[in-house]
């Protein structure tokens, strides 16, 4: 019995850790963290339930990690590769549009991406995808939601879990006009 307790006493930081409960509003910072397990009015989904609506082919999917911006000031003849983002075949990527605060330039960005992935249909399936941990898709799919759209999933686990089960992936592009 005693160990038992021990056990549960060692094992309880990790319960609690995992409760993240929903904010009442965006996340504003540490966008790296543990997520809630709950999107309220949003389809929470794991990489198989992602990895199945991305074969039926009726979902648009949604990638919102932040593009790192070019450093200002490089040297004369510095050589500037982006970071290639490999995400799910198919997905629309939208960077920036995930920080707790948008500005209004970043805000129409994401409502015309969002147009365009849907067929400016609010009922049009769309699912939402980060990394693992990444508040930036919580708060873009949470978004969504405020801009009407009915139909919303949220992969908590990200690209990092759609390649873990590995599913496939592609080198994607931003949209043009990304901030």
């Amino acid at each position: 019995v005693r160990h038992a307790a021990v056990l549960v006493l060692a094992l309880y930081p990790l319960a609690v850790s995992a409760e993240v409960p929903e904010p009442a509003g965006y996340r504003e910072d540490d966008y790296r963290a543990p997520v809630p397990a709950t999107l309220n009015g949003a389809t929470v989904v794991g990489p198989e339930e992602a990895y199945q609506l991305w074969q039926e082919g009726k979902v648009a999917f949604v990638d919102v990690l932040p593009r790192a911006p070019k450093p200002e000031k490089l040297p004369e003849g510095t050589i500037w590769h982006e970071k290639p983002r490999l995400s799910i075949p198919g997905a629309l990527w939208l960077p920036n549009v995930g920080y707790g605060r948008i500005a209004e330039v970043t805000d129409a960005y994401f409502r015309a991406g969002l147009a365009k992935a849907t067929k400016s249909d609010t009922d049009h399936p769309v699912l939402f995808v980060c990394l693992e941990d990444c508040w930036m898709s919580w708060n873009a799919a949470k978004r969504a939601l405020s801009y009407g759209y009915t139909e919303v999933y949220w992969l908590p686990d990200g690209t990092d879990g759609w390649t873990f089960m590995d599913y496939p992936t592609e080198e994607l592009t931003p949209e043009p006009g990304a901030q």
